[in-house]
């Protein structure tokens, strides 16, 4: 989902690395400098721009909760495991990429094009695992080839708790066949990651106690983290409200966890399962603009089957 970046936001963005001082948390997703829309949308921006043309609200949140209620004229694309349109269980592993046939038959069931302007709507929650479906999901639309993709900060309950309009009328869409090349540049395998060993840069999304190896992995019996990764854990990104922190903020804690990394260079992010380490790619990809920014799909659940972690 790579998005025009302004000389001026990347001005801002490397003072703001340089100077390594996070701002007060705000409540405003303007986030500057991205193009056509922006990497976050508030509730006010979507309700403004919700009959904007080509613009598309999948609400990923579990049917019957879209059943009870959801934004006009949002289509239900439910976010589930081990199978659902966003994910598959392949190779005895939990949350795989979908196959492409089966991905794009559900987007075009349900209306969208390569010319969709997508805002994802899910639902925000402690542990965050739940807020981080919106940014799986923008991940694997990613894959699928869309590049004009944004997710409702807050999400549903913000909606809600703002006293904006809902429905339980479900929309008339008109099915398309969607037609794409599948992005190989978000989604990597093992056998990368053990190629990429001490070049890229490795981040793990997960706890800072399952990165150290103090608690364990949920989905491992072993402890402690990828070789050469830095921690930089995926619940640190969102405030206790479920919304996104501000931009100084985000910016200030990737280059404290980053250090020296370049902009072009290369990042691997990965957590237990795949589905926090989207968070991060999407905020240093979305948000922070740098441009080489990948996810490890099958994180630790799949490495320790062939490696050992280090503490």
């Amino acid at each position: 989902m790579k998005r025009t970046v302004s000389v001026l936001m990347a001005s801002a963005l490397a003072l703001t690395l340089s100077a390594g001082a996070p701002a007060e948390a705000s409540t405003s997703t303007h986030w500057p400098g991205v193009h056509p829309i922006p990497a976050l949308v508030s509730c006010d921006w979507l309700e403004r721009n919700q009959r904007m043309k080509d613009l598309v609200a999948i609400d990923v949140r579990p049917t019957a909760d879209y059943v009870a209620g959801h934004l006009a004229r949002s289509v239900s694309l439910p976010f589930a495991t081990p199978v659902s349109t966003w994910s598959a269980a392949r190779d005895e592993l939990t949350l795989e990429t979908p196959e492409p046939a089966v991905l794009f038959a559900a987007l075009g069931d349900a209306g969208i094009t390569k010319r969709s302007k997508i805002v994802i709507v899910t639902s925000v929650a402690q542990p965050p695992a739940t807020t981080a479906n919106a940014t799986r999901v923008a991940a694997t639309l990613a894959y699928a080839g869309l590049t004009d993709v944004t997710i409702l900060d807050g999400g549903y309950q913000r909606w809600v708790a703002e006293g904006r309009p809902t429905t339980t009328a479900v929309p008339r869409v008109t099915p398309r066949r969607y037609r794409a090349v599948v992005n190989d540049d978000v989604f990597v395998d093992r056998a990368y990651v053990e190629a990429r060993l001490g070049t890229a840069r490795l981040v793990d999304a997960r706890s800072a106690e399952a990165y150290s190896g103090a608690a364990p992995d949920t989905l491992s019996d072993k402890l402690g983290h990828l070789p050469t990764a830095v921690s930089l854990p995926a619940a640190s990104i969102w405030n206790a409200d479920g919304t996104y922190r501000n931009w100084p903020e985000l910016a200030a804690m990737a280059r404290q966890a980053l250090g020296d990394t370049g902009w072009d260079d290369e990042i691997i992010v990965y957590c237990s399962t795949g589905r926090l380490a989207t968070a991060w790619q999407f905020v240093l990809t979305e948000v922070l603009v740098y441009r080489n920014v990948k996810v490890y799909d099958g994180s630790t659940q799949d490495w320790v089957r062939y490696n050992d972690l280090v503490v």
